[in-house]
């Protein structure tokens, strides 16, 4: 028991480093994803065509190929910028972390852009057209009526999208990042105990997911109250 104790508070010193690593992607996958959004409902010319390109090659990618290729590939360009440019820039300038972060975001990028997109088509296109015509402009009809619509109708895909987050950033551990199997990997090594602490991570991720349903249930109900009312 006190091994278990011991590993529990062990493994809880990498939860830091995974929600880090979530919320700074989930932060840029909305900022951005919600821009490729529009671009893609509008459509932009060439724009459009580049946001659907990126998002198929991303989302028909594995995550650990895509953090590989940010983790090795970024000191390369570095050092080819070096050479062709006569600058001297230190190829390890970015750690590990930041590595991290930034992959992930990429990641998150297509997934969110998409689930926004689908919450933006669910709304019907009259209510754009109601809004207009009692006065608003189109900003404030997204504003006060798609948006808070479409977010209830991309609320279940948001939710799943974080926690498949928060599920990948388990590979961090790939590129010597300590979060929750970082260091669950590192204790396993040192005593060889690989069930009990791998167990211990595995109920990590579980109780974090168990606080997210509950957390965005409660959200659901306060978001999508007007579809309810509206649907009877």
């Amino acid at each position: 028991m006190s091994f278990i104790i011991t590993t529990f508070l062990e493994v809880l010193k990498g939860l830091p480093y995974t929600l880090l690593i979530t919320c700074i992607a989930m932060l840029i996958g909305f900022l951005i994803g919600g821009l490729f959004a529009w671009i893609q409902l509008k459509p932009i010319p060439v724009l459009s065509q580049c946001v659907t390109v990126y998002n198929s090659f991303i989302r028909s990618t594995p995550l650990i190929v895509q953090l590989f290729i940010f983790y090795y590939g970024l000191p390369t360009l570095i050092l080819w910028i070096n050479h062709t440019f006569q600058h001297d820039i230190n190829p390890d300038i970015m750690p590990p972390l930041a590595i991290a972060c930034v992959a992930f975001s990429f990641h998150a990028i297509a997934y969110l852009s998409e689930s926004i997109k689908s919450g933006l088509l669910s709304v019907p296109r009259s209510q754009m057209e109601a809004a207009q015509t009692i006065g608003l402009s189109q900003w404030q009809a997204y504003r006060r009526i798609i948006i808070p619509q479409a977010l209830g109708y991309a609320l279940p895909n948001i939710e799943n999208q974080l926690i498949m987050l928060i599920k990948g950033t388990s590979l961090a551990f790939a590129i010597q990042i300590p979060e929750i199997i970082g260091r669950s990997q590192v204790i396993a090594n040192e005593g060889y105990r690989f069930v009990e602490v791998y167990t211990v991570a595995v109920i990590f991720y579980w109780g974090i997911a168990i606080l997210l349903e509950f957390i965005f249930h409660r959200f659901e109900l306060k978001t999508t109250r007007y579809l309810r009312v509206k649907s009877s």
